[in-house]
């Protein structure tokens, strides 16, 4: 299955991390079941720094694909990669049948500097696009389907091909050395074979369409999806920043801090949201990726406020 962004209602897909204990998988699941039931594109699965989760991705993954007709979609980092490691692991999640990837140059982990974090093999995203790309290449270099009524007879197909996305950052690259830096990456992540782009989050729609505008003008023509956050707390905003080096959005951190109750700062979060998302759309996006932290209710209420739900899908949604 590819990941097709072109057929109505609204292209939607989300994105969730692996549970940290046993004892969570079991709610994950549910929540997987709730937001599939809305037909979602794809779920991307996030992989940890320097490989502290890919077991437990690749479980992740292989329930989607099994439990679910929604596409998986992995995250790889070059994060301390060797070619022969990353090698093995891209092989490893092909071989359970998983052929749509997000190609991450990736952060260091925890207490570790760049420097550190990067000593390896590869050393940026579009390397690791040509190395997924390779490795099915060299997996499955065609394939073969019986011609009826002529035993023992075959006929050669095209292999099948795999889905690269990449990360696209609205805001810049806070590594980014000059103002367009992020831009010519995204176009070297291009050439190298990556079909799709997803934004790291943003909090005005402008930011999102004018670097859209901008990258088009510099000749990158894949779709650029729009990585919506909902941010549902104070604490969350101000983690969610230090992460990602975003500039502060003022009105809704002011938004946020005004509220004294948990479901007053959720409803704030998810109005934002949803009113971004809408944005977005009505600006030409081609649809919505939500980053869900592992939390069907507010991310599905995003999409129920931006009244991107189809019929059926609110239907499902009612009796699931």
């Amino acid at each position: 299955m590819s990941i097709d962004l072109s057929t109505p209602p609204v292209p939607v897909s989300f994105e969730v991390y692996p549970p940290r204990t046993e004892a969570g998988w079991p709610v994950l699941h549910e929540t997987i079941r709730h937001l599939a039931s809305v037909d979602p594109r794809f779920i991307s699965v996030t992989y940890g720094a320097g490989g502290s989760t890919g077991g437990r991705s690749l479980e992740l993954l292989t329930h989607i694909r099994r439990e679910t007709t929604v596409e998986p979609l992995a995250h790889l980092t070059c994060v301390g990669s060797t070619w022969a490691g990353a090698n093995a692991l891209i092989r490893e999640f092909l071989d359970a049948g998983i052929t749509s990837f997000l190609a991450l140059r990736g952060d260091p982990p925890d207490g570790a500097t760049e420097d550190e974090a990067f000593l390896g093999d590869l050393e940026s995203a579009a390397q690791l696009v040509q190395l997924i790309d390779r490795v099915q290449a060299e997996r499955e270099p065609y394939a073969e389907a019986p011609i009826p009524g002529v035993p023992g007879a075959a006929r050669v197909d095209r292999r099948t091909d795999v889905d690269i996305a990449v990360a696209a950052f609205p805001s810049g690259h806070p590594r980014s050395r000059h103002a367009t830096e992020h831009i010519d990456a995204l176009l070297a992540k291009e050439a190298a074979g990556a079909t799709l782009a997803i934004t790291q989050l943003f909090f005005d729609a402008d930011d999102y369409l004018g670097f859209v505008q901008r990258s088009r003008e510099a000749g990158v023509t894949i779709p650029i999806l729009p990585g919506i956050m909902p941010i549902t707390s104070p604490a969350r905003l101000r983690r969610t920043l230090e992460l990602t080096e975003v500039p502060r959005p003022d009105a809704l951190a002011a938004a946020l801090e005004a509220e004294e109750t948990p479901e007053a700062r959720s409803a704030v979060g998810i109005a934002h949201a949803a009113a971004l998302a809408q944005a977005v759309l009505d600006g030409g996006a081609p649809g919505i990726h939500l980053y869900a932290f592992n939390n069907h209710e507010t991310v599905l209420a995003v999409l129920r406020d931006a009244g991107i739900l189809s019929a059926d899908a609110r239907m499902r949604l009612a009796v699931s």
